[in-house]
C-alpha cells in the first residue's frame, strides 16, 4: 500500500474529527466485531543469529539475541539502566562510575559493575488501533509509527503488536524492518471500539520476559483505558517487577486540540489521567513520555527515543538494606563529582546546564523462600 499523502490525511482527520464531534458523548460503542485475519508471523531473518545467542522469547516463532549487557531486579543483584540529559534533551555521554550514586531505599549502595551498553535495540511497538473515535487514534499510530523505522540500525530487533480489545501480535521480532513497516500500511480498519491498554501492556511484558538484555516497549495510545482485565494499580505492580522500559507518545492532545478549534469540552478529563498514566508507565520503568500536538515534532521524538536506548549506562550492586525482603525498593540514581560532590556539566560556550537521570524508580524485592 503506498504511503498516504498529507493533504489526503489532513482531509481524512477532519472527516474523522467531525463525526467524533457530531456524537463523542457516545464513544464506548458496542464491539463492531473482530478484527479480520489472523495476525501475521514473521519469517526467519536472512541471517539467523547463533544459537547460543537466541533467547527462548515466548512465542518462540522467533527471538531478538542476547544483548552483550542483561538487566536484571532480582536481588541480590540489581542491575538498572540510566540514562542521562541535560533539560534540553541533549545526552550526556562519557561519564565513568564515578560520576555515579545509587541510593537504595536513601542508603548509599556499593557499584560493582559499570558499562555504557551499545546492545542492539530490542523493541515492541505496541499501537492503539481501535474504533475509539472513529478510528482517530488509529489512523495517528499508524500514520506516526513510521517515523521511527529511520533511525533504526541493521542490528536492532523489532515486532510489532496492536490493541483493541485484544492484543494481537502483528509481526514477531525481526531485523527485517520493511517487514515491520509493510505490517503497518496493512492496517486497515479496526475491529472493536475498546482500548485496554492495560492488558495490552501486561501481556506485551509477559511476552518479553524470557528475552534477555535491554528491551523496551514504545507505546502509541491515548492512554484511555476502556474494558481491561487488569487494574492500573495491577499493572503497576507487575511493571515494578519487570526489567523493560516504556517510551510513551500520546495520541490525546491530538483529538482535544481539534475539539477546542470546535469550541467542544467533552472529555479533557478522560484525557488528562491517561496523560497521568502513560507518564507513569514511562517514570516507573526508566523511560520518557512525550505528548505531541503537531506531526512536525513525531521525527524528532523518534530520534530522541533511539538515542536515549543507544547512550544508556548500566549499574549494578548488591543492596545492603535487605535481600529478599518482598517489599518495593525505591531506588535513586544521582551524578557526581569524582571527589563526591556535585557534577558540573556545561555546553560549549561555558554554559552550566542542568541535567536530569531517567532510571528505574524501583523494584519488587521477592520473598525469601518463595523461590523467585
Amino acid at each position: 500500500m503506498k504511503a498516504v499523502s498529507g493533504k489526503i490525511f489532513s482531509a481524512s482527520l477532519v472527516t474523522l474529527l467531525a463525526c467524533a464531534l457530531s456524537i463523542h458523548t457516545t464513544w464506548a460503542q458496542a464491539p463492531a466485531g473482530p478484527q479480520g485475519g489472523q495476525p501475521q508471523q514473521s519469517p526467519p531473518p536472512a541471517t539467523p543469529p547463533p544459537a547460543a545467542q537466541t533467547p527462548a522469547a515466548k512465542p518462540p516463532a522467533q527471538a531478538p539475541p542476547e544483548a552483550g549487557v542483561t538487566i536484571a531486579v532480582d536481588v541480590p543483584v540489581v542491575t538498572v539502566d540510566v540514562i542521562a540529559t541535560t533539560k534540553n534533551g541533549d545526552i550526556l555521554t562519557g561519564l565513568k562510575k564515578e560520576n555515579f550514586r545509587v541510593l537504595d531505599d536513601g542508603a548509599p549502595q556499593t557499584i560493582t559493575n559499570f558499562a555504557p551498553t551499545d546492545a542492539p535495540i530490542t523493541m515492541v511497538i505496541v499501537m492503539e488501533f481501535s474504533g475509539r473515535a472513529y478510528g482517530w487514534f488509529a489512523a495517528y499510530a499508524r500514520y506516526w509509527a513510521d517515523a521511527l523505522f529511520p533511525n533504526l540500525q541493521q542490528k536492532d530487533w523489532v515486532a510489532l503488536e496492536t490493541f483493541d480489545m485484544k492484543t494481537r501480535l502483528e509481526v514477531d521480532f525481526t531485523q527485517d524492518k520493511n517487514e515491520v513497516r509493510a505490517a503497518i500500511s496493512r492496517l486497515y480498519f479496526p475491529g472493536f471500539s475498546e482500548s485496554n491498554v492495560f492488558d495490552a501492556i501486561l501481556e506485551t511484558n509477559e511476552r518479553l520476559k524470557d528475552v534477555k538484555g535491554k528491551k523496551s516497549i514504545l507505546l502509541l495510545a491515548s492512554g484511555v483505558d476502556t474494558f481491561s482485565k487488569h487494574t492500573l494499580d495491577q499493572t503497576m505492580k507487575q511493571l515494578r517487577q519487570s526489567d523493560v522500559t516504556i517510551f510513551a507518545v500520546g495520541l490525546g492532545k491530538t483529538l482535544t486540540n481539534a475539539m477546542d478549534a470546535r469550541g467542544s469540552m467533552g472529555a479533557h478529563m478522560d484525557y488528562l489521567q491517561a496523560e497521568n498514566q502513560l507518564k507513569t508507565f514511562a517514570n516507573e520503568t526508566g523511560g520518557f513520555s512525550w505528548f505531541p500536538q503537531f506531526d512536525g515534532e513525531i521525527p524528532g521524538i523518534f530520534q530522541q527515543v533511539a538515542s536515549m536506548l543507544r547512550h544508556q549506562y548500566s549499574i549494578s550492586y548488591t543492596p545492603g538494606n535487605g535481600a529478599k525482603d518482598g517489599r518495593f525498593h525505591k531506588v535513586k540514581v544521582e551524578l557526581v563529582a569524582p571527589d563526591g560532590g556535585p557534577l558540573n556539566v556545561v555546553d560549549q560556550k561555558g554554559k552550566k546546564q542542568k541535567y536530569v537521570v531517567y532510571a528505574r524508580e524501583g523494584y519488587q524485592a521477592p520473598k525469601s523462600g518463595t523461590g523467585d
